[in-house]
C-alpha cells in the first residue's frame, strides 16, 4: 500500500447495519477521488457477534486491512466494540462512539445480575492516548427524526466531521445505497449526526435484585420478519411465531425482564419496558396489543 493512504474502522454487533455504513463509506471515498479498498466479515445477522470492516484509502492501495495503531477514525456502532478496536486508532485520531449497549446472551452468568460482566461507558476506558473522542446516542438522535434504524447515518455524520470528504459525496452514497424510502430520513440523521452534539453518559443502573413483572413487551410487528430468533431464546416462552409467520405475545405474565429478546432481534422489532416504567415511544413501536 502506497505511504500516503488512510484508514479507518467500523465496527458493531451483528445486525446493525456495519455493512452497509462501510459501503457507504467506501463510495463517498471514491466519489472524492480516491483509490478505496475495503474488507469486511461476514455472517454475523444474529445478534451478538463482533462485525467489522476495514476502509483504506489513497491514491494507490494494495491492501484494505487497517494496521494497528494507523486508523484515522473508529466509528463504534456499540459500546464494546469502541473498546474491542481502540488500540487500533493512531495517535491524534478519533473515536465515534455509540452510548448503546447490546449486551451478548455470554455477559449473561445469572438472570438476577445479567448486565454485571458488561463494562461501563466510560470514556476514560479508551486509553490514555492523546485521540478525539465523541460519544453520541444516535439511537435517540434517529428516533427523534423519525426512525430509529436510520441511527447508522446519524454515526456516519459524527465521522464526516473527521474525514476531509465534501458532504456531497457522503449524501450522494447514502441515496444511492439505503434502501428505498428511506432516503430522506437517512439524509436528515446524516446531517444531524454532523452538528449532535456530544452525549451526556449516563449513570449505570444498580444492579436488579430480581425481576418484578410483568413487563410490557411492545412488538413494531411492520418490522418484524418472524425470523423466531426471539421465541427461541426466550426463557419463559412468552414470545411464539405462528404459522403465519407472525409474531405473537402468549405469556406477558410470564416475562422477567432479562431483554434477551429485546437485544437479539435484529430488526429493533421489539422493546421490554420495566412495569414502573411508563415511556411513550410514539410512532416507533406499537403495543404488542395492537394490530399490526
Amino acid at each position: 500500500m502506497s505511504d500516503d493512504s488512510s484508514g479507518l474502522l467500523l465496527a458493531g454487533v451483528g445486525g446493525q447495519g456495519v455493512i452497509l455504513a462501510g459501503m457507504i463509506v467506501a463510495d463517498a471515498l471514491v466519489r472524492a477521488g480516491h483509490d478505496v479498498k475495503q474488507s469486511e466479515v461476514h455472517g454475523m445477522a444474529q445478534r451478538g457477534g463482533s462485525v467489522f470492516s476495514h476502509i483504506r484509502w489513497g491514491s494507490s492501495v494494495d491492501s484494505p486491512l487497517v494496521p494497528l495503531g494507523s486508523a484515522e477514525v473508529l466509528a463504534a456502532f456499540e459500546w464494546a466494540e469502541a473498546l474491542r478496536w481502540v488500540e487500533y486508532v493512531r495517535e491524534g485520531g478519533a473515536v465515534v462512539a455509540d452510548l448503546r449497549t447490546i449486551v451478548p446472551p455470554g455477559s449473561c452468568t445469572d438472570r438476577r445480575s445479567w448486565s454485571i460482566r458488561y463494562p461501563d461507558i466510560d470514556p476514560d476506558l479508551l486509553g490514555r492516548r492523546t485521540l478525539k473522542t465523541r460519544i453520541v446516542d444516535a439511537s435517540s438522535t434517529a428516533a427523534e427524526l423519525g426512525n430509529i434504524r436510520a441511527a447508522n447515518s446519524v454515526i456516519l455524520g459524527s465521522v464526516a466531521a473527521f474525514l476531509d470528504i465534501e458532504h456531497v459525496h457522503w449524501e450522494a452514497a447514502i441515496e444511492r445505497l439505503v434502501p428505498a424510502g428511506t432516503e430522506a430520513v437517512n439524509l436528515t440523521s446524516f446531517r444531524a449526526g454532523c452538528e449532535v452534539v456530544e452525549a451526556s453518559i449516563p449513570p449505570r443502573p444498580a444492579d436488579p435484585d430480581g425481576f418484578p413483572g410483568p413487563h410490557e413487551i411492545d412488538i413494531r410487528h411492520e418490522w418484524c420478519k418472524g425470523c423466531d430468533i426471539c421465541s427461541r431464546v426466550c426463557p419463559e416462552y412468552c414470545l411464539e411465531v405462528g404459522i403465519d409467520g407472525e409474531l405473537a405475545l402468549v405469556d406477558a405474565e410470564a416475562c422477567t425482564g432479562c431483554r434477551l429478546c429485546e437485544l437479539l432481534c435484529p430488526d429493533f422489532a421489539i422493546a421490554v419496558s420495566p412495569p414502573t416504567e411508563n415511556v411513550s415511544r410514539g410512532e416507533l413501536v406499537a403495543s404488542a396489543g395492537d394490530p399490526p
